[in-house]
């Protein structure tokens, strides 16, 4: 058994913002339709005290299907294997300027996970009652109920291969995938309680804390370690949202995923224009050196892009999914998210289940380009505006960049745009020009390295008048080392 995957079919509705999907081994969800609410198993009975392992596993997977999950699977969380593995990774410094991540305590609950749940001494929010005091005592958690959501969008005709408009990674096209996923945990672990007739101690992860979630996954049973270092489901592929639901209870775990389906195929490692992809390890464990990868490049890294890895980057603008459109299990299997808060964004709209912003105009187009690969110059127009870009990254993941970091990304892809063209368009030329006065200097030194790539007689003369006055001396060498490389 490799985990439990469900998918819809036919007409759906929508649950609580989720898409609860018609198992595919026949078995009705909990009241799809009634976020909250929930029936046991016959053989379970309400309000019974779970101790059965096997019905209790039933009600968790019943429960998250119920709330629109496309894949569930039960593990425990015992201590993680990857021990040697992670340790060899930071010392190799394959981490980056991603300090937290080699954090002694943050590294103590990655390698043991029941740290993270109810009873691991660390109070969440959502285990907080009145006044900040903890809602019970603390439990162990003896089971962690692992899901994913699918999240592929494919993308609209002539991209990536068109320079002149950006490409955000599918996942944050739109809503942030955090808050459409912990609130669909928060609701199963609702279901769960309404159908024991107890509250369960519980805590939950999405990609927010010290937890291998990929990890968890496999153990689970939901797939394997790819190449690309991501889970890959047989028949799902790796465009998913994981989600880990820490409970102080005791059921029945499935069967980890055993075999490494990519066989002898290197699409990802071959297909990456950096090079960040290292192959496995002796031991077998996928290594990735975040410094070279686009999506550690363009979120993660608070400062400047080396100039080598510029031109590789291409029109991706926020994240990367190079590694996963080469991968044949997702050009084979993946489909379109039925989640409507994953869908890219059209001009002026806002990420589903975000509201206006007061006296401004809903669907306001002037307000942003969207997400489905628009316009880098009207991309950078709006990245330099506080206003704007606060309408743009509002409820979305991208925001995690800063107006700055997002910025710096858009003024590399029209640097790229413009290496390749031998009469660079004058609204690009123009909109890098006012980038070069940002009160950022992040933003006015690359977009002087992205003016310099135009290489005309217009381009020279703005690059030196701005270098006359430039006092930051890291943008002033990029103003004066500018032509093209």
């Amino acid at each position: 058994m490799e985990g439990e995957a469900v998918r819809g079919h036919g007409p759906v509705r929508v649950v609580g913002g989720m898409t609860p999907p018609e198992p595919r081994d026949g078995r009705p969800p909990l009241h799809p339709g009634r976020p909250g609410k929930g029936t046991a198993p016959p053989e379970c009975g309400r309000g019974t005290t779970g101790s059965d392992p096997a019905l209790l596993a039933r009600v968790l997977k019943e429960a998250a299907r119920a709330e629109g999950f496309d894949l569930v699977g039960i593990t425990r969380p015992d201590p993680s294997a990857h021990g040697p593995a992670l340790g060899r990774w930071l010392e190799a410094g394959y981490h980056g300027s991603m300090m937290y991540l080699a954090r002694p305590d943050a590294v103590e609950r990655r390698l043991e996970p029941a740290r993270n749940g109810p009873g691991g001494g660390v109070i969440s929010d959502e285990s907080l009652g009145p006044a900040g005091r903890p809602n019970s005592p603390p439990h162990s958690a003896g089971t962690v109920l692992v899901v994913g959501h699918e999240y592929f969008q494919p993308d609209p005709p002539g991209v990536p291969e068109d320079p002149s408009r950006g490409v955000v990674a599918r996942y944050a096209r739109g809503r942030d995938y955090h808050k459409v996923v912990g609130k669909g945990l928060r609701r199963v672990h609702r279901r769960i309680c309404e159908v024991l007739g107890r509250e369960v101690p519980y805590r939950a992860y999405v990609d927010t804390g010290p937890v291998l979630e990929r990890e968890l996954g496999v153990r689970a049973g939901l797939g394997w370690f790819g190449r690309n270092t991501m889970l890959i489901h047989p028949r799902r592929g790796s465009y998913l949202f994981l989600g880990a639901l820490f409970l102080a209870l005791d059921a029945e775990p499935d069967p980890p995923f055993e075999a490494d389906r990519c066989g002898t195929c290197r699409s990802c490692l071959d297909a990456c224009p950096t090079g960040a992809l290292l192959g496995r390890d002796a031991e077998g464990a996928p290594i990735m050196d975040a410094r070279l990868c686009i999506s550690y490049l363009t979120i993660e890294n608070r400062g400047p892009i080396p100039r080598k890895l510029r031109p590789l980057m291409g029109n991706r603008i926020y994240g990367c999914d190079i590694c996963q459109e080469v991968c044949p299990f997702n050009g084979r299997f993946a489909e379109e998210a039925a989640e409507p808060g994953y869908a890219a964004r059209g001009p002026g709209e806002r990420p589903v289940g975000v509201e206006a912003i007061s006296a401004v105009s809903d669907g306001a187009s002037h307000l942003h380009p969207g997400t489905n690969a628009p316009s880098l110059t009207e991309l950078l127009e709006m990245a330099l505006s506080e206003e704007r870009w606060e309408a743009f990254s509002r409820g979305s993941a991208i925001r995690r960049a800063g107006r700055a970091g997002f910025a710096r990304n858009v003024c590399v892809a029209v640097g790229n745009w413009l290496a390749g063209e031998p009469e660079p368009p004058a609204e690009a030329v123009a909109v890098l020009t006012q980038a070069l006065s940002d009160p950022e200097p992040l933003v006015r030194g690359h977009a002087a390295w992205a003016l310099g790539q135009a290489a005309t007689n217009e381009a020279r003369f703005q690059l030196s008048a701005f270098a006359s006055t430039e006092e930051h001396p890291w943008v002033r060498k990029e103003l004066v080392g500018t032509e093209r490389e």
